[in-house]
């Protein structure tokens, strides 16, 4: 018995040793300094305030009769700076509107919000409507197809909807992250802070890793250096929850187009069917030899579905 009680003590001692060795290394001083998000925003950007938070996104195009209003949102860990290619290719044919939610790039990241899918969505589509925008067709990547689907079956404003490669049957973080304890969350964030380890996470979804440029890596790292970054990413890690959309695709009965990059090693030709069989009114796009971020790696290929779909898109 006192061998089972001093090996039980000295566990003991040993997880709180670890745990405090965390605590620790959650708390060290990082060494970024966050500054107001204006000061990092260059002339493209735009700035709203929207429900109190304030947010920023990039206009492309013009709009007008012809040219609905596509509204795109950006996946996890990225920003509006993900959809720098395809946009511009859109902007004859569409008034393209990239915006980053709550939490991410330039946008407001406070400490006590709500950063679940349910409360992103009502704030894009109050960001549609403070924008005063019609005709409105919405598109998202990974995450930001998940948050797409809903504000797509509760904005009467949108009218179509883009998925690609969304993150709605499977969202790619791992499901370990339901079961993260304090200061997991904390630690988390700083690590997604650090430029390598984003740098490494990024590329590693990427078939041509070389558009991951030293450009791109300097855009995505301002959402580190913005103002309460730290403290609303450690809020976001704490509130995992795992893909729940799927009984949404039936009630998605707008014109959708699923946009999917075929070599995308977070997805499987199953999930493509799982989508295309739950909703009711949809097409595909599918472009060979891109993996997960199909519209940084296919802009081109996806552009030119998206001008060729858009007399579809526009039906509802």
């Amino acid at each position: 018995m006192k061998i089972l009680r001093r090996i039980t003590i000295g566990l003991a001692g040993f997880v709180a040793v670890a745990w405090l060795a965390l605590v620790a290394l959650a708390y060290w001083p990082s060494g970024i300094e966050e500054v107001p998000a204006r000061q990092l925003a260059g002339p493209e950007d735009r700035f709203v305030t929207v429900d109190g938070l304030e947010l920023r996104y990039r206009g492309y195009g013009q709009a007008g009769p012809n040219r609905p209003s596509l509204v795109l949102i950006h996946g996890f860990g990225n920003s509006l700076q993900s959809f720098r290619l395809l946009a511009p290719l859109l902007a004859n044919d569409y008034h393209v509107i990239a915006v980053d939610m709550p939490g991410f790039g330039l946008s407001a990241k406070p400490a006590d919000w709500d950063y679940r899918n349910a409360n992103q969505a009502r704030v894009m589509g109050d960001f549609i409507r403070t924008l005063g925008l019609n005709n409105v067709i919405v598109g998202g990547h990974s995450l930001g197809g998940s948050i797409a689907l809903r504000v797509a079956v509760s904005e009467p404003e949108v009218r179509g909807l883009v998925l690609m490669n969304p993150g709605i049957l499977n969202s790619g973080v791992p499901a370990i992250a339901q079961y993260y304890f304090f200061p997991m969350q904390r630690l988390l964030a700083k690590q997604l802070g650090n430029r390598e380890f984003r740098e490494s996470m990024i590329k590693g979804s990427f078939i041509n890793p070389d558009i991951v440029t030293d450009e791109v890596m300097d855009n995505l790292q301002r959402a580190s250096q913005s103002e309460g970054y730290l403290a609303g990413m450690t809020t976001m890690m704490g509130q995992y929850e795992a893909p729940n959309e799927e009984p949404l695709l039936a009630e998605a009965k707008l014109p959708t187009v699923i946009v999917w990059g075929e070599l995308d090693r977070r997805k499987t030709p199953e999930e493509l069917a799982r989508l295309e069989a739950g909703l009711p009114n949809d097409r595909t796009v599918k472009v060979p030899g891109v993996g997960h971020y199909v519209h940084e790696e296919g802009a081109d290929a996806v552009a030119a579905g998206l001008v060729d779909m858009k007399g579809f898109l526009t039906s509802g």
